[in-house]
């Protein structure tokens, strides 16, 4: 079936999908390695229709942008139009679970839900790869810079690597299995303000410290040795300078550990911060740690206990 087929059988048809959160960065990869979870997902209709435009309906109480233009969803279906030589468009309804600037894949979801759905109404015309760069586009508008940590895992599912940007190379990397344990305080961190506080040079000790993490991570997860992936879950260049932005951090991450953690950190760009477990005793005993740290503070938050979404985003049963 050639593309003007697959439209035209498609026009008037929709899909209804679940858009996975992800943890970007996870700890030591900034910008190159992200997993996507089971919990928290965003739900989303996507429907053809004859004109080249996106029509864009919001079923959340989040008030984000209905104009394409100004949309995350938005910028990466007209992008999709435009390669489609303008012969369609969507209409798309979107319920976002993942709130913005969770640091939890918010706008990772959005964009890469929405293509992921309209390529499968397209008979699976465009490849993956093509998927993470129009979904990148969205991540430009979101934060000023296209990165993949959040939309690869999201595409692809899993945890993914993603080696270069130009040209785009991601490498799908197996993992064991993995509890993660969230919790989101209720405040906000721009990824974009999060972005202009790194630092933009670093000592060379520090980089060759952090390059021996990644590699010990992916390692790691490759060889389902856990004692390497918490020795790995080290980061010495970005966390000392964000983790100033979420409250009660260190004593999350310190006493998580304590709980029986493998490690973990700041989740894309905060304020959310995840934990990694070998089971899911252990990572309900972070939640509850996690819950007695934040509670006295005041700060309203949420807590999720979930594994690793290995399929990204699907269809909803």
């Amino acid at each position: 079936m050639n593309i003007d087929e697959a439209i035209e059988a498609a026009t008037g048809q929709s899909i209804t999908i679940q858009s996975p959160g992800t943890v970007a960065n996870m700890v030591c990869g900034f910008d190159i390695l992200g997993m996507a979870l089971n919990d928290p997902f965003d739900i989303m209709t996507v429907k053809l229709i004859g004109e080249p435009t996106v029509i864009i309906h919001n079923a959340d109480d989040f008030g984000l942008p209905t104009d394409p233009q100004q949309n995350v969803a938005g910028v990466a279906l007209l992008d999709m139009i435009e390669r489609l030589d303008n012969k369609t468009g969507f209409e798309i309804t979107i319920e976002k679970r993942i709130m913005p600037g969770s640091g939890i894949g918010s706008s990772a979801a959005s964009s890469a839900g929405a293509v992921v759905a309209a390529n499968r109404l397209l008979n699976h015309f465009f490849s993956n790869d093509d998927l993470v760069q129009m979904a990148m586009l969205g991540e430009k508008l979101a934060s000023g810079v296209k990165h993949a940590d959040n939309i690869a895992p999201c595409i692809y599912g899993g945890v993914t690597l993603i080696r270069s940007i130009l040209p785009l190379d991601i490498i799908s990397i197996p993992s064991p299995p993995l509890f993660v344990t969230l919790v989101h305080p209720q405040i906000e961190v721009r990824t974009e303000d999060a972005r202009q506080i790194l630092r933009k040079q670093i000592l060379l000790k520090d980089a060759i410290k952090q390059w021996g993490n990644i590699a010990g991570l992916v390692t790691g997860l490759m060889k389902s040795d856990y004692d390497l992936i918490s020795r790995s879950l080290e980061d010495v260049l970005i966390e000392p300078v964000r983790s100033i932005l979420i409250p009660a951090f260190a004593e999350v991450k310190s006493k998580s550990m304590e709980a029986g953690a493998l490690g973990g950190g700041i989740s894309g760009s905060g304020p959310s911060i995840f934990m990694l477990s070998k089971d899911e005793a252990t990572a309900l005993a972070v939640e509850k740690t996690m819950q007695e740290i934040y509670t006295p503070t005041g700060i309203p938050f949420h807590t999720h206990v979930t594994t690793v979404n290995t399929k990204g985003v699907k269809p909803m049963n």
